[in-house]
């Protein structure tokens, strides 16, 4: 029996399969609706990779301030980190709000990942050290869920990044996805497991290379671990493993009241997180001032 008439049909199921995927898996957009109200802000757009432009928010401070990249989450945007606008700019950073690829009012991209988060942290990275107002020797990055997944993937292969604030990372990918597969009622075996294989093939890259528990062995600025007790999409559990994992001391864990997307009711931290960044822009100011010392 001949059966090459199948084929076709198998095709376009595999198609079918791999285009559901990316279809449930693809980020909800939304624009932003309100503005930086009482800051200096203004609306910027830079360059990324694919051609793609980032649409961002630029609030300066004073004359060469340090400047920090402020990245979402996963369906999030620019608005949505305001809560730490007006205090960090009163400390005396000037910050860069940016939608990544595929989210807020940036470019549309083929899809959107982790790691392509890394990528438009970095492009905000470049164009931040270039603009006259910003101390391009010190530069952070301060991520939400995704977006701080992402922070500690360029702070890991990034010496530029001078500290990071992570706000709700999860440890690592493939439990993420099993979490969120599992409250889909798909069973691991065989679709889930698939849907995990298919991921790591579409984003080129192996979970394992991309987890927070894995990168931050490789960061060497100082890191800011923030998450909520009553997180109930990235268990407190996971903040641990990742502080567990550091490889220096300047990795500080803060557990504090509050769920996931109110980063663990930031307002009421936003004094410890102040005090973490001036530690660490001091810290490398120490560093430098001791190894121009050792050239004299």
């Amino acid at each position: 029996m001949n059966w090459l008439w199948l084929l076709p049909l198998l095709a376009g199921g595999y198609a079918g399969l791999n285009f559901g995927i990316r279809r449930g898996l693809r980020a909800e957009r939304i624009p932003e609706t309100i503005e930086p109200a009482g800051l200096p802000w203004r609306v910027v757009s830079l360059p990324s990779v694919n051609g793609k432009n980032l649409f961002g928010w630029l609030i300066p401070a004073e004359a060469r301030a340090p400047a920090l990249v402020v990245m979402h989450g996963w369906g999030g945007n620019a608005e949505m980190m305001l809560p730490l606008a007006a205090p960090l700019h009163a400390a005396g950073y000037t910050l860069l709000l940016l939608d990544a690829r595929c989210h807020g009012r940036s470019d549309n991209d083929s899809f959107a990942s982790l790691p392509r988060f890394a990528e438009d942290i970095e492009a905000a990275l470049r164009w931040l050290a270039l603009q006259p107002e910003v101390d391009a020797l010190k530069l952070g990055v301060v991520g939400h869920s995704v977006g701080a997944g992402a922070a500690l993937l360029v702070a890991s292969r990034q010496t530029s990044v001078r500290a990071v604030v992570s706000l709700a990372a999860f440890a690592h990918p493939a439990v993420m996805m099993r979490r969120w597969l599992a409250a889909k009622h798909i069973p691991h075996w065989p679709l889930g497991a698939y849907i995990l294989s298919y991921v790591q093939r579409v984003i080129g890259y192996r979970f394992d290379d991309i987890a927070p528990c894995r990168t931050i062995a490789r960061v060497s600025c100082p890191v800011l671990l923030v998450h909520g007790l009553e997180d109930d999409t990235v268990p407190v559990s996971e903040a641990r493993l990742i502080h567990a994992a550091r490889s220096h001391e300047a990795v500080e864990l803060l557990l504090v009241p509050g769920s996931h997307d109110d980063y663990g009711d930031i307002g009421r931290q936003i004094g410890s997180v102040q005090a973490f960044l001036e530690r660490a822009f001091a810290r490398r100011a120490d560093s430098a001032r001791a190894g121009a010392g050792l050239l004299n």
